[in-house]
């Protein structure tokens, strides 16, 4: 199944792709860069040519190149020529330099050692709840924020949250009630939560500590918090 022929074959049915994206199988003893180049030049062809909403078959006719060889070049089988990536950068309607982006980056990944998360204190923050950051990048990927949240204290009045985004809950340990606007959920082990972050949110019940669980929350674009 491609973006170009979406109907599923035989046991595809539940198998999700995100044909935004690329992948490729891998030997055991590949490493995991090996041509770079040509992996980025795939990438933003293939990204570019859905944005113009073009099958392979269509972008191939469009800028006279063959569909196999067009294919070849998403799927860094190839490398280009000067003149291919002419074609390509004419028929997409970008600089060459623009089918370049991100071959001389390194991409920015984050560590986070068990138990070594830095703790962070949140509005509402309570004795016995502890908030510990699991990692965190910068500039643009820093709309995610992903905590390890531990409640080992009950306390007579639970903290009420509310953020622009998206927040998912996954509960890792012991039962709780959570509360979403005018809804409340019972939570255990392995039960999640997703929500809108405008309504008011939190913990309206401990009742089984200690509990842990993790709360990943998607920023929307230009959020800064």
């Amino acid at each position: 199944m491609t973006a170009e022929n979406p109907e599923p074959t035989d046991g595809d049915e539940q198998l999700l792709r995100n044909v935004a994206g690329q992948a490729r199988e891998r030997a055991a003893d590949e490493p995991l860069s090996t041509d770079s180049l040509a992996e980025t030049i795939g990438f933003n062809v293939r990204a570019l040519r859905q944005q113009h909403g073009l099958s392979v078959s269509e972008m191939a006719e469009r800028i006279g190149l063959s569909k196999a060889m067009l294919s070849k070049v998403e799927n860094a089988q190839t490398s280009s020529s000067l003149s291919t990536l002419g074609l390509l950068a004419r028929g997409l309607d970008v600089p060459v330099t623009s089918l370049f982006r991100g071959a001389d980056t390194e991409r920015e990944a984050v560590y986070t050692a068990a138990g070594n998360g830095p703790m962070i204190t949140r509005n509402g923050t309570k004795a016995g709840h502890a908030y510990e950051l699991l990692g965190a990048l910068r500039g643009q990927h820093k709309r995610l924020e992903s905590l390890l949240v531990t409640l080992s204290q009950d306390s007579d009045a639970y903290p009420l949250f509310q953020h622009p985004g998206t927040e998912f809950i996954y509960l890792l340990e012991g039962v709780m009630e959570y509360g979403h606007g005018i809804s409340t959920y019972r939570l255990a082990p392995g039960d999640t939560l997703q929500f809108d972050g405008e309504a008011p949110h939190g913990p309206t019940g401990l009742l089984e500590l200690p509990i842990r669980f993790l709360s990943i929350i998607a920023f929307p674009d230009n959020t800064y918090h």
